[in-house]
């Protein structure tokens, strides 16, 4: 197990590194910071000194290793915006974010997997025909859009729960309805699929055969084994839902990191605009490290690979 977790630690650091050259080179995707900065109307006088105050003259290894060392320390710079430091913008904003995700993917998997297992050990039942018609609506309805109907009927003519901000715990319900039934269907049928593959195996008849409690069969032994390929999915759903809140952030006026994005778009605020997503890449890269210490919990065969 030890060998196994320096192997995935090592492929974690492998990837970061390279989710943080990437991410310096965000400042040069669109030509030079430096004229970005000043303006299309500064002159050159004003653009080289911009380029020598924020220390763009240097050579590009250099300005990456200063970074990388700042950033290391929890620097991220200054907001060329907000004039405010970019670290604690981030730190203020993210725990709607993380909020809103875990919210989002306990919705999903709360309302999924026991749809799953219902629609397996049915299959082609009334449960079974409820469930791919969930999932297939889940698909099809865009999230903005579902989004905006709950608003409608659960915010504005029944007024159950606010339409915007977040400031009571009731304000997250819809936005993590809204993000996480779009992640549902994927969810709901690669449970079934594993299900369905798992109760035709022969260790689950032997299992049966010896006179264990079918819960105990469908839960420790089956589920078990078909869960595995669900929390790898789990986890990347998870990482969508980080980065991809901004449309539903956007809509109920939640103060996270997806709207802090779409407002640094606007305004091309660079610094921020690479801090954000090295946050959200290495939030990613956390949760699928720990999704596969998880899976190699679930079935020791992982371990040896």
């Amino acid at each position: 197990m030890v060998k196994y977790i320096l192997k995935r630690l090592g492929v974690a650091f492998l990837v970061a590194l390279t989710v943080s050259m990437i991410t310096f080179s965000l400042f040069y995707v669109s030509g030079d910071p430096a004229v970005a900065l000043a303006g299309e109307a500064a002159s050159n006088e004003e653009i080289e000194h911009i380029r020598k105050s924020y220390g763009y003259d240097r050579p590009i290894p250099v300005q990456y290793m200063d970074w990388l060392g700042r950033a290391l320390q929890g620097d991220l710079g200054r907001s060329h915006y907000l004039k405010e430091d970019i670290s604690h913008v981030i730190l203020t904003r993210l725990p709607n974010t993380l909020i809103l995700a875990g919210c989002a993917i306990a919705f999903a998997l709360t309302l999924s997997i026991p749809l799953g297992v219902a629609a397996a050990i049915r299959p082609n039942s009334l449960i079974d025909r409820f469930a791919l018609t969930l999932a297939v609506v889940g698909q099809a309805l865009p999230s903005f859009w579902f989004a905006l109907i709950m608003m409608f009927f659960l915010g504005i003519q029944l007024r159950w729960l606010p339409i915007s901000r977040v400031e009571t715990w009731q304000g997250f319900i819809m936005p993590a309805i809204a993000l996480g039934y779009y992640v549902t269907p994927g969810v709901m049928r690669l449970t079934r699929a594993g299900m369905l593959e798992v109760l035709q195996s022969d260790y689950i008849r032997t299992a049966k055969a010896k006179g264990l409690r079918p819960l105990t069969v469908l839960f420790k032994h089956a589920l078990r084994n078909a869960i595995i390929p669900v929390v790898s999915l789990a986890a990347v759903q998870f990482g969508f839902m980080l980065g991809g809140s901004i449309v539903i952030e956007s809509i109920f006026a939640i103060n996270g990191l997806g709207f802090l994005a779409w407002e640094t778009i606007q305004r091309g605020d660079l610094p921020m605009m690479q801090a954000i997503v090295l946050v959200l890449s290495l939030f990613y890269i956390l949760i699928t490290f720990l999704a596969d210490m998880l899976n190699a919990f679930l079935d020791p065969r992982i371990r040896v690979t």
